[in-house]
């Protein structure tokens, strides 16, 4: 079965409501009509990942982008990614580290754990929306995941 790109799906782990309205806007304005799938915790992230059943294993078949908050209730982002990584399932999807922690730290441990990008929130909701939309079309549209065809 073949899986257009309009089937990918986005899974945004983040549980912000303003943030994530803000992303899904953000999506939506740059003309991104893939599916997103929002999660507001960790332990909701790795279930929709590496949940048992056919639900959680069609849900991550098809992702070609994971945005990844940090800070996030039950499970920490951090957490997740690393779940994420040490999966052959899920081992090369893209992640995208979208937080609010300017910590370097957070930054170092983030890329050890193979994050794919580290993105700090800006404050301002037109400079978030906009970042979004570029991470959005560089993902989406122009990056080529192994196994992909163009």
């Amino acid at each position: 079965m073949t899986t257009t790109n309009l089937e990918l799906k986005i899974l945004l782990v983040e549980d912000n409501p303003a943030d994530a309205e803000l992303t899904l806007d953000a999506l939506q304005d740059a003309g991104i009509v893939n599916q997103v799938q929002w999660v507001k915790d960790g332990a909701e992230a790795l279930d929709v990942l590496f949940g048992h059943g056919a639900k959680a294993a069609a849900e991550g078949t098809d992702l070609r982008l994971i945005m990844l908050d940090l800070r996030l209730p039950r499970v920490d982002g951090l957490e997740v990614l690393r779940a994420i990584r040490a999966d052959v399932r899920t081992k090369r999807l893209p992640v995208a580290v979208l937080t609010s922690s300017r910590e370097e730290s957070d930054v170092v441990r983030a890329y050890d754990l193979g994050a794919n990008s580290y993105i700090v929130k800006p404050v301002d909701s037109e400079a978030f929306m906009k970042v979004v939309k570029e991470l959005g079309l560089y993902w989406m549209l122009l990056n080529k995941l192994p196994g992909q065809t163009i």
